[in-house]
């Protein structure tokens, strides 16, 4: 637990009910390891909805490429700096692929706005659950699409997952990128001409968000990978949060 952080986290608790849930869950986590996928992220840390940071051990991560768009140039190993001073071991792999690391290793997974740059959801959930001990908990945050690019897409249904999975997609899928292309809000985008290209190389760039999620599709997958879904929520300004254990 980072002493320094707690009065932060308690003015929050104070002053914003609709973290009150949120900073609770966070702090059922204090001194346990956990594994976050495609970190760090702000709402994670100490002013953020969900400030896990703060009570956690450890923090580890997982990133699919040495370079990337947001984090720049990633380096395997104890290298993962989520608060000042506090350092996690970081890996290099696929969201999909943990072989690295063995069952049961962590008390928690996180993944915020991580999953929609995933092409094949339920093989993710599937290995992130495998890395989990028995009763760990799973906190995952996607977007929500009514406050985003993708407002007016369709939602993905569980049925496109499902085939997703069986078909054993990849990362170089390519299904879905007419439809962004098509209805991706490139009016109130003043990035458009880069996010085309980005999304031209997306198996790099990791731009693209595969699918839409509401929350009725975010607890039947979490049910269907062997997790029980615990709280949900909607968090300004486009959050959206499940809590979930695993089964």
């Amino acid at each position: 637990m980072k002493f320094k952080h707690l009065p932060v986290v308690l003015l929050s608790y104070l002053r914003r009910k609709n973290k009150r849930s949120l900073i609770r869950y966070s702090f059922s986590l204090k001194n346990e390891q956990g594994l976050e996928i495609g970190g760090p992220s702000a709402i994670f840390k100490p002013m953020g909805g969900i400030p896990v940071y703060v009570f956690a051990s450890q923090v580890d991560n997982v990133i699919f490429s040495t370079l990337t768009l947001w984090e720049g140039a990633v380096t395997k190993g104890h290298t993962f700096n989520y608060l000042p001073g506090m350092v996690g071991y970081q890996y290099i792999a696929e969201a999909t692929d943990l072989h690295e690391i063995p069952d049961g290793s962590y008390g928690f997974v996180l993944s915020s706005h991580n999953l929609e740059h995933v092409a094949n959801p339920l093989k993710a959930l599937y290995e992130w659950n495998r890395v989990l001990k028995s009763g760990g908990m799973l906190i995952l945050v996607l977007p929500e699409k009514e406050n985003t690019f993708d407002h007016k897409r369709p939602f993905t249904t569980f049925g496109h997952l499902m085939q997703d999975f069986n078909d054993n997609v990849g990362e170089d899928d390519d299904t879905h990128i007419a439809e962004v292309l098509e209805l991706h809000d490139f009016e109130s985008d003043p990035g458009k001409e880069a996010f085309k290209v980005r999304a031209a190389d997306n198996l790099t760039t990791r731009t693209l968000h595969h699918h839409v999620f509401s929350t009725t599709l975010i607890r039947e997958m979490l049910g269907h990978c062997g997790f029980t879904v615990e709280y949900q929520q909607q968090l300004p300004p486009f959050n959206l949060i499940a809590v979930a254990k695993k089964i």
